[in-house]
């Protein structure tokens, strides 16, 4: 056999078992023996650089990339719909059978309103990333993250490091397929426990992992991260005659893709079966799930129900309920904020909350321990608070339980902690030399809604604040070369990266810059709030209690902290030494002369179809509008995107304008009238 033949048995073999090992969960070598071929194989290619060929699977990890390119989708990825309970469901499939029959020309049918069952597909919503796969003559060719639907990122060379994901089909056709990349839940911990073992910050659930693995610039970090995917959508040719989502979900099995298990169901009632199967069955699996997609199973009827502007028609999802889960308190660790506020969470017996081990779980503050009447070996009742963070919402006694002993010292800097009056929680007043406080002020100044300095992670801002390179933030914009590539896997290339970040944000947004100080009380929203009334940071040091009082959605607390803020020394000469280091501050508002929703409060939920929320609030915010995260009895209106949260049922319960994403396009055109 010449080397030729050997190196494409040899790719045969190790395909057929990646598939097998990958995708079936069923190998037919052992590791041994698997990795004697791939070595093998890697050793012949090397010695005949000719022959290697893009879809080898030794060419799963390629180079670095400076960027993601955008590229738009053939075909519009689509939002869901919600359904969030069995009423809800058969709501939906009512409005389906309508739909569909009256496309009928039996007027028996129309007379009666009653319409045959039509056949559904239900799987598990898999909780990860959405992603597009194209293979031209059954290769491999291009991978792009779903972004809005309309275009996302090349992030084809991360995609190649998954190994469900075939390089090569076991047809040669052309296909795009639909998926989501997620991480196994063991693989999850294993890389938490060593995120902790290098003193780097832990992931929050395993969907956040694989979104952060996926979207490495370095494939190399997406290779180490153990993703997988699972084929749920595919955009066939007809000459293939799949003529149902069952059938093309066979045909990708076929081709050599990994598909999760469905079940065919006659009608709502069996979906909503295994809908109530799946919410206990899920708990054992080893990938996290946050409900289940229902979907008319026939391809012809699916194009006769079509889609809404955001999403198809013929499908929706069922959300789980928020789980909860009892543990005990074993302790309390009670940590600093940047602004000095001491904060108690709860170090519980691991469990299993939502497809993630949690360990620790929030209390917000003292009150709230009060309030619950919490103590140290109770039983506790953790939630998942907006299914991202644990929090602690019930306790029980036991015959241990014994009074949480409050601190009377920073457990940082160990000085005197101090009350503020009308206010919640206990401060750390060491705002200068408290470590955790000025950690946690810089880590805030170069976050994305800040000054956005990319590459300064908490291990690089604790190795900068340790050897006293960095005390504020006016101190990052005279860092040196030298001073980075003193720091813990810093090498050249990075420092420069990290360099060029610094530089890059010294022309920045007025709004983005108020925040970045971090003023007690100021937050985004209020920040930009400030941005629209003064012209730039000179007026806003100026400003009286009573200029900043005036302002509708500046309360009396933040224009107190304003004014303190701005009477501190220390804090007027270092925003001085940031202009006088380069720092340029552009005011987007200044010679803006339409205002015409400048009072008026919008609130965004789930997610949008033409633009990201972050998108959305912008656009709002340069019209004069404030775009609070939650809703209140001052909120005007609430857009309501595909996968909406409670904020949609609290604004119909507070009787609140609700709006669709096409209504707040009119709205920024000028052209909606209620």
């Amino acid at each position: 056999m010449d080397i030729q033949d050997r190196i494409l048995k040899l790719r045969k073999i190790i395909e057929l078992n990646s598939y097998k090992y990958y995708v079936e969960d069923n190998p037919e070598l052992e590791d041994w023996e698997y990795d004697k071929l791939f070595r093998e194989l890697k050793e012949l290619e090397e010695q005949n650089p000719s022959l290697i060929t893009p879809d080898s699977p030794t060419q799963r990890v390629g180079g670095i990339s400076e960027k993601f390119e955008q590229v738009a989708h053939k075909v519009r990825l689509y939002s869901l719909d919600n359904s969030n309970n069995y009423d809800e469901l058969r709501q939906w499939y009512q409005r389906v059978l309508k739909d569909v029959g009256e496309h009928k020309t039996t007027q028996l049918s129309l007379l009666e309103n009653t319409f045959d069952d039509i056949e559904l597909v239900s799987e598990l919503k898999i909780d990860g990333l959405a992603i597009s796969l194209i293979y031209e003559n059954g290769i491999f060719k291009r991978g792009l993250t779903r972004g809005d639907g309309v275009i996302g990122e090349d992030i084809t060379n991360n995609l190649k490091t998954i190994k469900a994901i075939p390089l090569k089909l076991f047809q040669a056709i052309d296909i795009e397929v639909r998926g989501e990349i997620y991480m196994p839940v063991s693989s999850f911990e294993k890389l938490n426990e060593n995120q902790i073992k290098n003193n780097q910050k832990t992931f929050a659930n395993p969907r956040n992992a694989a979104a952060g693995s996926i979207r490495q610039l370095d494939p190399k970090i997406t290779a180490m991260r153990d993703l997988s995917i699972f084929i749920y959508a595919a955009i066939i040719d007809k000459k293939y005659n799949v003529l149902t989502h069952s059938d093309a979900m066979d045909f990708c099995k076929k081709l050599g893709f990994k598909v999760n298990n469905y079940r065919k169901c006659q009608n709502i009632d069996e979906a909503i079966k295994f809908c109530s199967d799946m919410e206990e069955y899920r708990k054992t699996l080893n990938y996290a799930t946050d409900g289940v997609v229902i979907k008319v199973n026939s391809f012809a009827k699916q194009n006769e129900l079509g889609f809404t502007a955001r999403a198809p028609k013929w499908a929706t999802a069922f959300k789980f309920p928020p789980e909860e889960v009892w543990s005990t308190l074993n302790s309390v660790e009670f940590s600093v904020g940047r602004t000095g506020i001491i904060t108690p969470v709860a170090n519980i017996t691991p469990v299993n909350l939502s497809g993630s081990i949690v360990s620790r779980a929030s209390m917000y503050n003292f009150d709230e321990i009060k309030r619950l009447n919490i103590n140290l070996n109770d039983e506790v009742l953790i939630k998942k608070a907006a299914e991202i963070i644990p929090k602690v919402v019930k306790s029980r006694k036991t015959n241990k339980s014994t009074p949480i002993v409050l601190p009377t010292h920073c457990p940082c800097c160990n000085t005197k902690l101090v009350e503020v009056e009308n206010e919640v929680g206990i401060y750390c007043p060491n705002k200068e030399n408290c470590k955790a406080q000025i950690k946690g002020r810089l880590e805030y100044f170069v976050s994305k809604q800040a000054m956005d300095i990319d590459g300064f992670g908490e291990s690089i801002i604790e190795q900068l604040v340790e050897k006293k390179y960095v005390l504020k933030p006016s101190d990052l914009y005279k860092l040196t070369l030298e001073q980075l590539l003193t720091l813990d896997l810093i090498k050249d290339k990075s420092a420069n990266n990290l360099l060029n970040a610094i530089k890059n944000s010294k022309n920045c947004i007025f709004s983005k810059f108020i925040n970045a100080l971090g003023i007690r009380f100021v937050g985004k929203e209020s920040s930009d709030i400030l941005a629209q009334h003064f012209i730039d940071i000179n007026a806003l040091k100026q400003a009286t209690y009573e200029d900043l009082s005036s302002i509708e959605g500046i309360g009396v607390k933040m224009a107190e902290s304003i004014i303190k803020y701005f009477s501190d020394k220390t804090n007027l000469e270092m925003i001085d030494e940031m202009l006088r280091l380069g720092v340029k501050i552009k005011n987007k508002y200044n010679g803006i002369q339409d205002l015409r929703l400048k009072g008026k409060s919008f609130v965004i939920t789930g997610t949008l179809d033409t633009m990201s929320r972050e998108e959305a609030q912008a656009k709002l915010k340069e019209l004069g509008a404030k775009t609070p995260n939650s809703v209140s009895k001052n909120t005007n209106y609430v857009v309501v995107g595909a996968n909406p949260g409670s904020k949609a049922t609290k604004a119909q319960q507070l009787n609140i304008k609700i709006l669709n994403e096409d209504e707040l396009i009119s709205i920024l055109k000028g052209e909606y009238n209620e």
